[in-house]
């Protein structure tokens, strides 16, 4: 068996699972998973974060740049940096833009018996 019908396995087994491991639904699972095994065949493979450059300042005896609070403030993430929310202003509203009153509603007739 090769790696990728084991990776179509995986997921098919998975999909069975999520859905609840119904019965008859083998085909549709396993075509589901050789979708997604071949999707993710496809998808570009992510290049290491800063390992390059690390290990390279370490190799050159270069001290790693201070990080000072404008440059802190760049690099971090923007969910990190709570936002104000704006503050709202009340809105003066005259006689015609009030809502009308309703009507009460008529009272319902009991069944007929």
């Amino acid at each position: 068996m090769s790696t990728d019908d084991k990776r179509i396995r995986e997921f098919a087994y998975q999909i069975w699972e999520s859905e609840g491991k119904p019965s008859g639904q083998e085909k549709r699972h396993w075509e589901m998973a050789r979708k997604l095994a071949e999707a993710e065949a496809l998808a570009p493979s992510k290049p290491p974060k800063a390992a390059s450059k690390s290990t390279a300042s370490k190799a050159d005896g270069a001290k790693p740049p201070v990080a000072t609070k404008s440059t802190a403030a760049k690099s971090a993430p923007k969910s990190a940096t709570p936002k104000a929310k704006p503050a709202t202003k009340p809105v003066a509203t005259t006689e015609a833009q009030k809502p009308a009153d309703k009507k009460p509603r008529a009272a319902r007739k009991p069944p007929a018996v």
